[in-house]
């Protein structure tokens, strides 16, 4: 369900009734000497400042979204309920996503939403790894950018909650974000890519993992669950037109609320 497009929709439908009622129906009932107004303006003109602010708001400051998987694990988990700054990256139209004003891009490090590459009806959520221009490794679970290996340390570990298991946690830097992410050095470093995709030829996969150099324009997303993340190390890159926001608070998890706050 594309709600950016239904909201358009309705925001249109309430704008014509209010545009009537304030230049021609409320004229027209003041010179009849009609005070009340029809039961059902209200439930459009009188929508239409409401639907006005929420449409704003959702399009040009922040998007609420919900985590719907595992795959940003530890740092979200399932349930969580996040706010999108939509402003970070530039300004965008909504329903056509173009970019009107340029604001910033991308840092390594940020979570951001973006939708998918082969299905943009769909938005999914990862971290930034890869810039333009970039040399992503990823071969025998270890990270290297431009042939430096990024360093990770041991950080204790995640109680998985509805595993009711300890899994280990490492620490990491992208950038100048410190996060945790989690990776089970144990298990096979065999990557294989979903189909074909657009800069195909700037993935290189073997038996011990992938290396990718990230075409102009485009960016390389991985999640920090690396082990039960779909992300470009599969399906590829991520175009900037595709960009959605930055993710930045979770307002809300019904499951946990100590959930709430800031996150990198």
């Amino acid at each position: 369900m594309n709600f950016a497009l239904i909201l358009f929709c309705l925001l249109l439908f309430t704008f014509s009734f209010w545009i009537l009622e304030k230049f021609l129906w409320a004229p027209a009932r003041l010179r009849l000497g009609v005070t009340t107004q029809p039961w059902w303006l209200e439930y459009t003109a009188g929508l239409f400042p409401v639907i006005a602010v929420v449409f704003f708001v959702r399009s040009f400051v922040v998007e609420p979204f919900k985590i719907p998987s595992g795959s940003m694990i530890p740092t979200l988990l399932v349930g969580d309920l996040i706010l999108v700054n939509k402003f970070t990256y530039g300004l965008r139209l909504p329903v056509i996503h173009t970019k009107i004003i340029d604001v910033g891009s991308p840092k390594r490090g940020d979570v951001m939403v973006f939708r998918f590459p082969a299905d943009p009806s769909v938005d999914y959520i990862k971290r930034v790894v890869g810039l333009p221009g970039d040399k992503v490794t990823y071969e025998h679970k270890r990270l290297k950018i431009n042939d430096v290996e990024v360093a990770i340390s041991q950080a204790g570990e995640f109680y998985d909650s509805e595993r009711l298991s300890y899994t280990r946690q490492s620490a990491e830097k992208l950038g100048d974000v410190d996060h945790r992410m989690l990776t089970d050095f144990d298990k096979p470093s065999f990557i294989s890519p979903i189909g074909d995709f657009p800069f195909r030829d700037q993935c290189e996969y073997t038996s011990a993992g992938v290396r990718c150099t990230v075409p102009a324009g485009h960016f390389f997303m991985m999640g920090d669950n690396r082990d039960n993340s779909l992300d470009s190390r599969f399906w590829g890159f991520v175009p900037e037109k595709n960009i959605v926001g930055r993710a930045f608070f979770v307002w809300m998890n019904f499951s946990d609320w100590g959930r709430i706050g800031a996150f990198k």
